[in-house]
C-alpha cells in the first residue's frame, strides 16, 4: 500500500511539474498588471503576492520555488504604478527571490542562476534601544539594465543600478550605487573587476578563453 501511495504521489507531482505553471491566459496570470505571451512561472511557486502591482514581460522564464512580491504583505492598496517590472525574454533561477516594496526594474533579457535575492528594502539598525526588526526598514529603487548577467546566490541591495550587459560573479553582495555599461561585479561587498571602454577595450584584459567565441553560437 505504501509503495503504490508513494508512486502515485510521485505521478501526480511530476504531471504539476509539467502542467501547473502559470501561462498566460490562465486565471492566474490575469491577477498580473501585465503578464506577456510565452512566459511562464514553474510550479511550485514559494511566494506570490501583490499581482496587480507585478509586470512581467514577453517569453520570459521563471524557475520554480520562487518568491515574487509587491508590497509588505498581500491585501493593500499600493496605488497605480507598478513596484516590481520583469522584462522581455528574462530568465530568473529557480529558488530566487524578487522583493519590492518600493520599485524594482529588471531590463529585457537578464538572465540570473538560481537563489539570486533582489530587493529594494533593508534593515536599519541605528536605534540601539529597539530591536532591529522593529525599526523602520530603508527602501531605495533597483534597477538593474538589459542583457545582464546575475550569477547564482548574489543579492542585489536596495539602491544598486546595474547599467547594461552587466555580470555579477556568484555568490557575490552588490551594495548601492551605480555600475557603468559592461561592468563585471565580484566579492563581498561587490566591487567593479573588469570594464569595458569603447576606445581602450576590456580593463584588464579578457583571458583567451573569455575571447574565443562558442563554435554552436556563431556571431552575426
Amino acid at each position: 500500500m505504501s509503495r503504490l501511495l508513494s508512486w502515485l504521489v510521485r505521478v501526480v507531482w511530476s504531471w504539476a511539474r509539467r502542467h501547473a505553471d502559470i501561462r498566460p491566459g490562465t486565471r492566474a496570470a490575469r491577477r498580473f498588471a501585465r503578464y506577456g505571451p510565452g512566459t511562464s512561472i514553474a510550479f511550485p511557486v514559494a511566494t506570490i503576492f501583490g499581482e496587480e502591482w507585478i509586470e512581467v514581460g514577453a517569453y520570459t522564464m521563471i524557475g520554480a520555488d520562487i518568491t515574487l512580491s509587491a508590497g509588505m504583505m498581500p491585501g493593500l492598496d499600493l496605488g497605480e504604478e507598478p513596484y516590481l517590472r520583469i522584462g522581455d525574454g528574462c530568465t530568473v533561477g529557480r529558488g530566487s527571490h524578487v522583493v519590492a516594496h518600493r520599485s524594482i526594474e529588471i531590463g529585457d533579457h537578464v538572465y540570473t542562476g538560481p537563489y539570486v535575492y533582489i530587493t529594494d528594502q533593508n534593515h536599519t539598525y541605528g536605534d540601539v534601544d529597539v530591536p532591529v526588526g522593529h525599526q523602520w526598514p530603508a527602501e531605495s529603487p533597483v534597477r538593474i539594465g538589459s542583457g545582464g548577467w546575475i550569477g547564482a546566490n548574489a543579492v542585489i541591495l536596495p539602491g544598486v543600478r546595474l547599467g547594461r550587459n552587466c555580470v555579477v560573479a556568484a555568490g557575490s553582495v552588490v551594495r548601492p550605487g551605480d555600475y557603468p555599461d559592461h561592468s563585471v561585479i565580484a566579492g563581498v561587498p561587490g566591487r567593479v573587476v573588469r570594464r569595458y571602454d569603447p576606445e581602450t577595450g576590456w580593463t584588464p584584459p579578457l583571458r583567451d578563453a573569455d575571447r574565443r567565441p562558442d563554435p554552436r553560437h556563431p556571431r552575426v
